[in-house]
């Protein structure tokens, strides 16, 4: 019995071996069998008919492209020569209506109309003045009547002093001189050159305005300074005034402040106008050009050359 045992034990452990040992093979089978299909499924087939690639030569192109290319920058000139065009329409405008303003009835200085004496100057910053010019050309304005206010408080300083101290009459004396021939030739040689030199872009109005100026300004240094006997209240002549009276010696310290602020806008204002000189493209060349042609078209020069001329020819009768 228990031999009988042992050989169906034995016999089941020999039938399960087999049976293991055939699903393991089969399974080796299927495993050899499915790889193939798989990489064949990834690999990109070879086709008989494939070329290699090759460059494509640069199409040229149309002359429809070549005109549309044309049509397109002879529009871009057109808008930049049409903005030119605008540009120059209004230069012209505003020159047109300066020469109009000219031809208007003067305006300046704004006198009564009873009063006998007629204004001599048409004036309009807003017509006749370009628009990036004005605020340069109102503040030499400014500085005008600043410049006359100046004189007439040095006036009135030197009176004091002439009051406590009869020894200043000199100063009283040369600062009336002083306020009445510094005001109207201040504005003549140097205001209005520069009025007419942003109006009507002169190169001669300049050159002039510069060389005045420039003059005008050494002598806002020297009547801030306040040299004694030179009709001026300065910071010398009021700190001398101390010893004598306090309130005539504070008075002339203002008016040395008024002399000092003249001195630095000047300056400042020089500078200004030399900036704005520069855009214009004014020249010494066309201030000299302009002088000539002011010369040959003026009407004294005109009749002095007819009269030399008509002298010459009878002499030459004669």
């Amino acid at each position: 019995m228990f031999k009988s045992e042992t050989h169906t034990f034995l016999f089941s452990l020999i039938l399960n071996f087999l049976l293991l040992s055939l699903s393991l093979s089969l399974s080796l089978s299927l495993f050899l069998f499915l790889s193939p299909l798989k990489n064949k499924g990834t690999t990109i087939p070879y086709s008989s008919g494939s070329q290699p690639a090759v460059l494509q030569p640069t199409v040229e192109p149309t002359s429809q492209a070549r005109a549309a290319a044309a049509q397109a920058d002879l529009l871009k000139q057109q808008e930049e020569l049409e903005k030119k065009a605008a540009e120059l329409d209004r230069k012209e405008q505003e020159i047109q209506n300066r020469d109009t303003g000219r031809g208007k009835e003067n305006n300046w200085p704004p006198l009564p109309k009873f009063f006998p004496i007629k204004p001599c100057f048409y004036q309009d910053f807003n017509e006749e003045i370009p628009v990036e010019y004005q605020k340069v050309c109102k503040m030499m304005y400014y500085l005008w009547m600043y410049h006359c206010v100046t004189l007439f408080m040095n006036l009135l300083a030197c009176l004091a002093s002439f009051i406590v101290n009869s020894q200043n009459g000199v100063d009283f004396g040369l600062s009336i001189l002083w306020f009445v021939l510094f005001s109207p030739t201040a504005f003549m040689c140097w205001y209005r050159p520069v009025y007419k030199a942003f109006r009507s872009d002169s190169s001669f109005n300049f050159f002039f305005f510069f060389l005045i100026f420039a003059f005008q300004v050494v002598v806002y240094i020297i009547q801030c300074v306040g040299i004694p006997n030179w009709g001026n209240s300065g910071w010398i002549s009021s700190i001398s005034m101390l010893r004598s009276n306090i309130g005539v010696a504070v008075f002339m310290m203002i008016v040395a402040v008024f002399f000092t602020v003249n001195a630095v806008l000047s300056v400042t204002l020089l500078k200004m106008v030399h900036g704005k000189y520069r855009r214009t493209g004014a020249s010494f060349q066309k201030a000299q050009q302009e002088f000539s042609e002011g010369v040959v078209t003026s009407r004294s020069f005109q009749t002095a050359a007819a009269t030399a001329a008509s002298s010459a020819a009878r002499s030459a009768f004669q």
